[in-house]
């Protein structure tokens, strides 16, 4: 059994697979910030007004995420203390340095509009609370307490600033994802032009779909009624970019299976055999068709809003698992075969250890947590909770 496994392998290493479930996480989170913030600046830059109940809410999604976005490499990594040498030690020709640098920059991008945007709701509450409340408050607002028209007008102009900024900075944050496959030419499975595009729409697409199972969640916590509204709309970009994300997908393979260079092979091998279920299956036939034609009939059919919105969830938790399937068979599939491309190996997760499937769920688990713990010092929909009470 071993020699059927080891043949067609030049050296021994290449049958272990070095990249694992850490490294499928890693970009799976970084594109849900992506997807996120390009939500958030639909309405703080295009002024899409029916997005308005969720811009708070996808502006402090994407900074939750970003927190934890590196979290995966650094459990990958023997010493995650060096993980700084990057930064404190520079190789500008080196893809993960430049990376440092963009999620850096991103971070303090994004934290800053968090700031300007919930700094009337800080000053509120540090004017009517006491005690260390008080003070935790005025720390929060930086000792700034005005909160005129004009001080909100600036406010208002620095958000938009930001959030424009910030969309091609989004779109270079998981573009640069795609390129760290996408640039290995020594890989053909990731080797391709189209890996930095099709990272970065389905981070838009994984986004958009996890901001809408959320706000699914809180509301259904919070016993309130979903702004219809904004979900249809949410629906529509949801389909939109899917179409172009799953668009590309098929093209790249299908650029490869029309050129048959030499590798194709071997690939075509990889994805029929030890990628079947989890390609073919999961991330093409369940989790590709059906929330393309389901959410075909949502964005542009007639039915009761019930209806419409349970199917819009629907076909946002398939997308979710589309996009986890995807990074999977990226980055899991180009390390199953040899550089000789003539033998295959296999790849099972563990459950427990530093790089197992618990470790994972436990780090997918801490953005939500994160968000939980920021919704109690500052509610995210407190606005909307305002506007209902006038109402």
């Amino acid at each position: 059994m071993h020699d059927i496994i080891t043949s067609g392998f030049l050296f021994p290493n290449e049958i272990e697979v070095h990249w694992s479930v850490m490294i499928v996480l890693y970009p799976y989170i970084t594109g849900l910030v992506a997807g996120a913030f390009i939500v958030s600046s639909l309405y703080h830059v295009f002024g899409k007004k029916e997005l308005e109940p969720i811009a708070k809410f996808s502006l402090v999604g994407a900074f939750c995420f970003l927190l934890f976005a590196c979290t995966p490499l650094l459990f990958h990594l023997g010493h995650p203390e060096r993980a700084f040498n990057i930064m404190f030690t520079p190789k500008f020709t080196s893809a993960m340095s430049g990376f440092g640098y963009i999620y850096s920059f991103y971070l303090v991008l994004v934290l800053l509009e968090i700031w300007f945007v919930f700094r009337p709701a800080i000053v509120q509450r540090a004017l009517e609370s006491c005690g260390i409340k008080k003070a935790f408050y005025w720390v929060l607002a930086l000792g700034s307490s005005d909160v005129s028209d004009e001080a909100l007008a600036i406010d208002h102009k620095i958000i938009s600033v930001l959030a424009a900024v910030g969309i091609p900075a989004a779109c270079v944050l998981h573009g640069y994802v795609g390129f760290l496959f996408g640039s290995l030419k020594s890989n053909p499975w990731w080797s391709t032009p189209l890996m930095p595009v099709i990272f970065l729409l389905s981070a838009i697409v994984s986004g958009i779909a996890v901001l809408i199972v959320c706000y699914w969640v809180v509301m259904v916590v919070q016993k309130k009624p979903v702004d219809t509204a904004c979900l249809h709309s949410l629906y529509k970009y949801l389909w939109g970019f899917f179409i172009l994300d799953l668009t590309l997908e098929v093209l790249e393979v299908l650029t490869m299976f029309y050129e048959a260079h030499e590798e194709w092979h071997i690939i075509a091998r990889m994805l029929t055999q030890k990628l079947g279920f989890s390609y073919i299956f999961l991330q093409m036939a369940v989790c590709s068709v059906i929330p393309l034609v389901l959410l075909g009939f949502v964005s542009l059919k007639k039915m009761s809003e019930i209806t419409r919105n349970k199917l819009g969830l629907i076909c946002s938790v398939l997308i979710l698992i589309q996009v986890l399937a995807m990074r999977w068979n990226v980055v899991i599939g180009g390390q199953l075969f040899s550089k000789s491309l003539r033998g295959l190996t296999s790849y099972s997760p563990t459950f427990l250890g530093r790089e197992g499937l618990l470790i994972a769920l436990i780090l997918f688990a801490l953005p939500f947590v994160t968000m939980y713990i920021f919704n109690l010092i500052l509610p995210v929909f407190d606005k909307q909770e305002t506007q209902e009470s006038e109402s």
